[in-house]
């Protein structure tokens, strides 16, 4: 395990900086988002658990559907232009949500219709930043500007989780949202002004061309699609209990919002003392410790199915938090290092593709589930699901033997 110098050079680098706040601003926003939205559906007369996954499938769908399109013109066009088209669209889509909530015209097919729109960001967005970051950062400092960038998204979303269930409480959600939407503006305000110079980009003959190459680079490399595979079931979990379950669970006999709020915001601190121990320390074999720290996710599902006190539920959510941020950090640095910049894009959406194409569907149909099974024995099979697959990823050589340099 070597340490990583983590003198704050990085917080020097004008670009970086800017990345820096837009991320942390924009994560904010969605923080407040994420509960308001699950609470502003079941806030409706009426409202059911099925409804709340199909407004949350909407949302979903989308975002896989736009993810390889979004690697392939990202490396063909300018990462940050496209970024700023992300954030537009993000403040148009939660604007509009905002606005149908305050005036009393939300309805579960308009929330679905504006959840669609509101989904197609996100794929634009993460294939463009992972990208984005090697073109400002020198490779020897990539550990440190990752582990960064995971800081502001952890601390953001502490205080967009911890404040959100009070403002929902106090206000409604639909300010909350529109606090979501407000952040959209200015994450594009700042990411434009980064200025970054053209970079030379190797454009194929047409985008097929460019998918076909992205996906060679990716199935090339067997730890790659291993711990895609892994994440692929791991996602479907987490969306399931912070979508679906979680909010359920807290309505049924946690204490509804305010106390959900305090859980994810517990999962949030734990990301941001994650992506603190991530900054100094660079384990040799990044991938054996990335599956090692997953094992950890399974317990606050096991513990939300069974109704354990508040208490004990934020504690190992705090425990979740440090292991993701950790995983993340480790994962995208290596991924960033090992595969070509000019595929860097492309090779990034085909691995949010494949840890998104479980959650469209998770969603849409945990909620009958939850109805016909109760949401605690399905948040116990989440559980297991996960745990096999972390056992599934170490049974891969190259995940266990690939070491930092």
């Amino acid at each position: 395990m070597k340490t990583v110098d983590a003198k704050p050079l990085l917080l020097h680098n004008r670009a970086f900086t800017l990345l820096f706040a837009a991320r942390a601003i924009s994560v904010l926003g969605n923080g407040f988002a994420r509960v308001a939205l699950a609470f502003a559906v079941l806030g409706l007369p009426g409202a059911t658990p099925t409804e709340l996954s199909v407004v949350l499938a909407c949302q979903a769908l989308p975002q896989l559907l736009f993810v390889l399109l979004g690697g392939v013109i990202a490396d063909r066009t300018s990462r940050s232009g496209l970024m700023i088209v992300a954030d537009v669209i993000g403040l148009l889509a939660y604007g509009a949500m905002a606005v149908v909530l305050l005036s009393g015209q939300a309805t579960i097919p308009v929330l679905a219709a504006l959840a669609v729109v509101s989904g197609i960001p996100l794929p634009l967005f993460l294939p463009a930043l992972s990208g984005v970051v090697p073109e400002i950062v020198p490779t020897e400092r990539l550990q440190q500007a990752n582990a960064l960038l995971q800081s502001a998204v952890s601390l953001s979303l502490v205080l967009g989780f911890g404040l959100s269930g009070l403002v929902v409480s106090l206000v409604g959600a639909g300010w909350a949202i529109a606090l979501n939407a407000a952040s959209f503006l200015v994450s594009a305000v700042l990411v434009g002004a980064m200025r970054l110079p053209p970079q030379a980009r190797a454009t194929a003959k047409s985008g097929w061309v460019d998918l076909r190459d992205g996906w060679r680079e990716f199935s090339s490399r067997q730890w790659l699609w291993v711990m895609v595979l892994q994440s692929t079931v791991t996602v479907a979990g987490i969306v399931a209990v912070t979508g679906v379950l979680g909010p359920l669970a807290a309505e049924d006999g946690l204490g509804g919002a305010p106390a959900w709020s305090v859980i994810v915001a517990c999962h949030s601190l734990g990301m941001l003392a994650g992506s603190t121990v991530a900054r100094h320390l660079r384990p040799r074999r990044p991938l054996l410790t990335a599956v090692l720290l997953s094992f950890v996710y399974p317990l606050p599902m096991v513990l939300l199915g069974v109704v354990a006190p508040v208490w004990l539920t934020a504690l190992s959510m705090f425990a979740c938090g440090v292991a993701g941020s950790w995983f993340g950090v480790l994962w995208m640095t290596t991924v960033q290092r090992e595969v070509p910049a000019e595929s860097l894009s492309r090779v990034s959406s085909y691995d949010l593709f494949g840890q998104l194409t479980l959650a469209p569907l998770t969603l849409l149909f945990v909620g009958p589930l939850a109805q016909s099974f109760g949401y605690g024995a399905v948040l116990v099979w989440f559980g297991a699901l996960v745990l096999l697959s972390s056992l599934g990823a170490l049974l891969s050589p190259q995940v266990r033997r690939l070491s930092s340099g």
